[in-house]
Parts: C-alpha cells; sequence; structure tokens
C-alpha cells in the first residue's frame, strides 16, 4: 500500500501536478515541514546558509486555496507548513531535519504549544523515498535520543498553498509581536524542557 502511495504521488507530479516540495529551478530542492506556528519556523531556517528562500503556508487539507480563518479554525484540514527552498550543494536534507526537530515538541499530537488542534500538529511532507527514508530514520533517530515514542507522522507531499502576505516574514516585519507572542505561548520553555537547550529562533 505504501509503494503504492508513492508511485501515485510520483506519477501525479509527472501529470503536473503541484505537490509540496515541487521544485521551482532545476538544481534547488524544496523541503515541507509543520511545526506549529509557521511564523516560529522561518527563523531558524533562514539562517543556514544554503536555504535560498522559506514561505510560510498550508498543506494537507482537502478544500482548494484554504485561507488563514479557515486553516485557523480547523475547518479546511490543512496544517500550517513552511516550505524550505535549498541548494543541495550547500545544505543537506539531513541537516534541515535535524533543524526541524528542534524547533518541535515532537510528543504532541494535540498542535504545538499555546495553539491547539491538528492544524497546528507536527509532520513531515516527503516528496520522494529517498526523503520519506531519511526522514523515518530521523525520526526513529529522536525517539532512541529521547527515549519516548515521536507521535510526528511522516506524510507524502500534498499541495502547498502559500500563505497570506502578511504571515511571510513576520518575525522581521512585526518583531516585537512576534517575540511576545512567542514569548507567552511557552514555544521556548518547552523546547528547552524536551531538548536540553534553547534552540535559537
Amino acid at each position: 500500500m505504501r509503494r503504492l502511495m508513492w508511485t501515485g504521488l510520483l506519477l501525479a507530479a509527472a501529470l503536473g501536478a503541484a505537490p509540496v516540495g515541487a521544485q521551482d529551478k532545476p538544481d534547488l530542492k524544496t523541503a515541507v515541514f509543520a511545526g506549529g506556528c509557521f511564523w516560529c519556523m522561518e527563523p531558524p531556517f533562514d539562517k543556514l546558509d544554503g536555504v535560498v528562500a522559506t514561505t510560510s503556508g498550508y498543506a494537507g487539507g482537502m478544500a482548494p486555496n484554504p485561507t488563514y480563518e479557515q486553516v485557523s479554525s480547523g475547518r479546511s484540514g490543512h496544517l500550517e507548513v513552511l516550505q524550505v527552498q535549498y541548494d543541495p550543494r550547500k545544505v543537506t536534507y539531513d541537516t534541515l531535519l535535524e533543524v526541524f526537530w528542534r524547533q518541535v515538541d515532537p510528543f504532541d499530537s494535540g498542535g504545538q504549544f499555546c495553539d491547539r488542534g491538528k492544524q497546528y500538529s507536527t509532520a513531515i511532507f516527503a516528496t520522494d523515498d529517498e526523503e520519506r527514508k531519511k526522514a523515518e530514520a530521523s525520526k526513529e533517530e529522536v525517539a532512541k535520543r529521547l527515549g519516548k515514542s515521536v507521535v510526528t507522522p511522516v506524510l507524502p507531499a500534498a499541495t502547498f498553498y502559500p500563505a497570506e502576505d502578511y504571515h511571510q516574514d513576520y518575525y522581521k516585519k512585526n518583531p516585537l509581536r512576534y517575540q511576545y507572542y512567542r514569548h507567552s505561548c511557552g514555544r521556548d520553555k518547552r523546547l528547552e524542557q524536551v531538548w536540553g537547550a534553547t534552540p535559537a529562533g
């Protein structure tokens, strides 16, 4: 069943579908991660050498062209996600996975930090079988390292919808509001509990 799912994904891409992680340029790749509030997922990836662009958006639901209001209410079935466009000659997918894990609570199936609901849950969207294998291996390594079962799913690529313009680079456009939200949501406090040190954000 899993092999058929991934074969169908690749066929859809060949027929012109727009799965999460579709490459914009032949020498660049994209990765997509759901880690709760997408505002907070942008900074750590933007700091990586080799990351060309990050785009906040939505994926995993059924409704086309969802709005923030629809996604945040949980009605559309989408998750808040971050699409990362990167140069694989400068940064590897494995490194992106390491950064992703340090930004999330991998044990929380009901959302992330103060944001509750499926729309804020964690996930890794893999664009092909190689990414899936690497993501699954990293998930097992995290579970072994932390000594607890990880609930973050590894999912096949889905259509990516960019979020509204005011959500893009929110931490740069509204630094004070961003820091207040991040602190009041308890994100860094919980990450320190899980990982033993506060990740950059």
